[in-house]
């Protein structure tokens, strides 16, 4: 016999100020690093060493791999000595590394800012800060506005990072990033309200439980994977669109607007319905599912511009999907006093991902051509899906 259903709580609106600053602050954070993805591998070329594919993926990964290894420390100061000063102190290296690549001409030491960038690995903070901000009736709707925001981020980025390029150069769109840096300095600082952590618990979890988690370690795989995925596409995807739609970077837009608003039509149905429905994992497996088909359209479509936008758009209805979908399932699984170590976990996850994908991603391309880089993404979601399926129904406790 199933459960009632709850009735909807509305936020506060302390709690409505908290998730939309917060959600607007990881928005405009995001944008500022995924402002690179649509144009980066062609716009490097101008740069000394920017033409080997392989440097391109490590400039981009670069940023993964510092994420990697700060995500967790981060949180962990974020629980000692509170949210916004780790916050403003993680923005602040992020301005840092902006500037160091606005400024550079080799792609060496613009893979050197782009550590610098992700050494401010705040994720986690923010993300606990959302939970400490909320309750836990309405967490996983708080949750879901970060991670649609993130989706809307990377679609945004993907209309204007070419027209910023085709005006200003590379060296403009870091400056640009550096300012989205700043903006979100003064939203830490000015916009997101004073809230104090929650309780402890009289008998609270174990870390160990954290870890050995094994809902939270398929959904720690799922963000690997996804983002690893994402920046393996985008070291092969804009040259392809540039010769096949006889485009300049500048032009690029006119391919991602379309696909863009095409994506969106189709994902804030799904998310709805899985948010209506508590249909969160059956709504992450036909996601998931979706993927693996999409990652094995593209080899064949790669020879045709129009089939290769076709099958981009599919790509970001499944991503998109997704990257609103899995912060909130984490909310949901890990126990309430320990969110911040199991988000420390989870953004460490996507953080390799990326990393790896752009080293992935370039490896492969220069080895197999794009055709490798859709196959072995192909792949990659079909194992992906198989570990899915093993996650257990979600109640509404989290």
């Amino acid at each position: 016999m199933s459960e009632p259903t709850p009735l909807p709580l509305s936020l506060t609106p302390t709690e409505r100020r908290a998730s939309v600053a917060l959600a607007g602050l990881f928005a405009a954070r995001m944008l500022g690093l995924f402002l690179l993805l649509p144009v980066f591998a062609v716009a490097a070329q101008g740069l000394k060493g920017g033409h080997d594919p392989l440097w391109v993926g490590v400039a981009l990964g670069m940023y993964g791999l510092t994420q990697a290894f700060m995500q967790i420390p981060f949180g962990l100061a974020s629980d000692r000595w509170g949210r916004r000063p780790v916050v403003l102190a993680g923005l602040c290296l992020f301005v840092a590394g902006s500037v160091v690549c606005a400024v550079s001409d080799d792609i060496f030491w613009v893979t050197i800012g782009r550590a610098i960038q992700g050494s401010g690995a705040i994720s986690a903070a923010v993300t606990a800060w959302l939970a400490d901000a909320t309750r836990p009736e309405v967490r996983t709707r708080a949750m879901a506005m970060v991670g649609g925001s993130i989706g809307l981020s990377f679609a945004l980025s993907l209309v204007i990072a070419p027209l910023i390029v085709g005006s200003t150069g590379l060296a403009g769109l870091f400056w640009t990033i550096a300012l989205l840096g700043v903006v979100c300095l003064a939203v830490a600082r000015f916009v997101v309200p004073v809230v104090a952590p929650a309780p402890k618990p009289l008998h609270p979890a174990r870390p160990m439980q954290v870890l050995t988690h094994t809902d939270l370690l398929r959904l720690n795989f799922g963000v690997f994977c996804l983002h690893l995925i994402q920046i393996a596409m985008f070291v092969v995807i804009p040259p392809l669109l540039l010769r096949l739609g006889n485009l300049d970077a500048a032009e690029l837009w006119k391919v991602y607007l379309p696909v863009i608003f095409g994506s969106f039509v189709f994902m804030v149905p799904a998310i709805f319905v899985a948010e209506k429905r508590r249909a969160h994992r059956a709504m992450l497996r036909m996601a998931v599912a979706g993927l693996v088909l999409v990652c094995a359209f593209l080899p064949w479509a790669s020879h045709n511009f129009y089939l290769l936008a076709f099958g981009l758009t599919g790509f970001f209805v499944m991503f998109n999907v997704l990257e609103a979908l899995q912060p909130s399932l984490v909310s949901r699984v890990a126990p309430p006093e320990l969110k911040g170590l199991a988000l420390g976990l989870y953004n460490t996850s996507q953080a390799a991902g990326l990393f790896l994908g752009g080293m992935l991603g370039g490896t492969l391309a220069v080895l197999g051509g794009a055709s490798s880089v859709f196959w072995a993404a192909c792949g990659l979601s079909a194992l992906w899906l198989l570990v899915t399926w093993g996650l257990k129904p979600l109640g509404p406790k989290h």
